[in-house]
């Protein structure tokens, strides 16, 4: 009966809905997250930061495989409720315990996988020739969502408190989780399901390093996943950390925080307008080095700037240089033969999923390691000179008077991606890869995309 409900044909356009109520609502609660994690870990926000999410990204890593090799017998629909139900099911924490709240964080890591179910949805009612627009519909619906979110979590902040703000949240939650039950057809067919639940998994579908372990039988896979590594840790790290940095660091106001998180957005979405210009003039190669030089700079803006317009001119290159990773899908589909895409892009989507949980555990420590942590004083000087603090904003206190500069794991992050632009220089173009790998099913690859 839960697998035959529904509201017309399976279509992406379900697959759409469930992802933007679901990042809408934890949007809304950007700024106040914010405030709680300082109040909750006052002397180690930063590294309880990286440490939370850190531990989340790691266990998604480790069970996205599982889950994907899962929905593949059983069915999507049901692992898109139990995703988003439990990826959700921390919101209402947030006004009720903070400490169970980032607790369940962490824990719920072990089904925040949606964006797997949801794609291998997409696989499921696209024909292969569509896939890539359907894959960059549900990039720009996440994208569409966290432009709106942010700024109206603030809003409702400002002027009706927390508790509001979490009641939307949940509301919004609770939402999506009624509109899978509902509204949401299941798209794998009936025939290729098994009669029963008990449909055996092999260890190597539900390894997540399954993928990784084959990364060496082939140089040019190797040395692109070397590239993703040394460019996505610290990626990884920053967007975890980023707007609690602007925040409690550069002295953002929350309006400011959600006004730069909308800004970013919107022209993020921009640059991928022009990523098919970039390739046709220059190559995919090119594009990506491109995107890794542009991230090596707005990190070493984000590490060693001190003033308000280094952030925003920080900001804009980390937009343009989000061309990097579809740039990399570009390169694997272009150089890669058609029975072994799904395999390739596996290990590239592996190597990123890995950098999911170890890039904020990085961040949170280089900062616990250079001291920078937060305390509340009644001194309204600014934290950083030339930085504009709002009055609801803790000052920090530099555990080390000669502290070179604000942001030590952006710096970190930065040479990490001068080591892949120098890998990535000497990627060869005319290679077919994937020459050495054997194939797996194409149920397989539906869940790994």
């Amino acid at each position: 009966m839960f697998q035959s409900s529904g509201i017309g044909e399976p279509s992406v356009f379900h697959a759409l809905v469930v992802i933007f109520l679901e990042f809408f609502a934890w949007g809304l609660l950007t700024v106040p997250i914010i405030a709680v994690l300082n109040d909750t870990f006052p002397d180690h926000t930063f590294l309880m930061n990286g440490l939370i999410m850190g531990i989340k990204g790691f266990l998604s890593f480790m069970s996205a495989p599982l889950i994907g090799a899962l929905s593949d017998v059983w069915g999507r629909k049901f692992f898109l409720l139990i995703t988003v139900f439990f990826t959700c099911s921390p919101i209402p924490l947030m006004t009720i315990n903070t400490w169970w709240f980032f607790a369940m964080i962490s824990i719920s890591g072990v089904f925040a996988v949606t964006f797997s179910v949801v794609f291998a949805y997409v696989a499921d009612v696209t024909e292969e020739s569509d896939r890539c627009l359907a894959y960059g519909q549900v990039s720009a619906t996440f994208a569409a969502s966290m432009v709106i979110s942010p700024a109206l979590g603030a809003y409702l902040l400002n002027m009706y408190g927390e508790a509001v703000v979490v009641a939307l949240a949940t509301a919004i939650a609770v939402l999506d989780v009624f509109f899978i039950l509902v509204a949401v057809p299941e798209s794998l067919p009936e025939k290729i399901r098994p009669s029963s639940w008990g449909a055996p998994i092999s260890w190597e579908q539900a390894d997540p390093f399954a993928s990784l372990k084959k990364v060496r039988k082939d140089p040019t896979i190797l040395m692109l996943c070397v590239t993703v590594f040394l460019s996505y840790l610290p990626e990884a790290g920053q967007y975890s950390c980023i707007f609690v940095y602007l925040k409690l660091v550069m002295g953002f106001s929350v309006v400011m925080v959600a006004i730069f998180i909308a800004v970013i957005g919107i022209l993020s979405v921009c640059a991928q307008l022009i990523l098919g210009f970039l390739m046709r003039v220059l190559g995919p190669k090119k594009t990506i080095m491109v995107g890794l030089f542009l991230e090596m700079l707005q990190l070493m803006w984000y590490g060693l700037g001190s003033q308000t317009w280094m952030m925003w001119a920080a900001g804009l290159l980390a937009s343009i240089s989000s061309i990097t990773y579809p740039a990399i899908s570009a390169f694997v589909s272009m150089h890669t033969d058609a029975d072994k895409q799904g395999l390739v892009q596996g290990m590239v989507t592996g190597m990123r999923g890995l950098c999911n949980g170890l890039g904020p555990a990085m961040f949170g420590v280089i900062f616990y390691l250079f001291h920078v942590d937060l305390n509340e004083v009644s001194s309204p000087a600014p934290a950083i000179p030339g930085a504009n603090v709002s009055s609801h904003t803790p000052d920090v206190h530099w555990r080390h008077a000669d502290q070179a500069f604000p942001g030590p794991p952006f710096v970190f992050g930065a040479a990490l991606v001068v080591c892949a632009l120098l890998v990535a220089y000497f990627i060869p173009e005319g290679n077919s890869m994937g020459t050495n790998l054997r194939p797996t099913s194409s149920r397989r690859h539906s869940g790994e995309l």
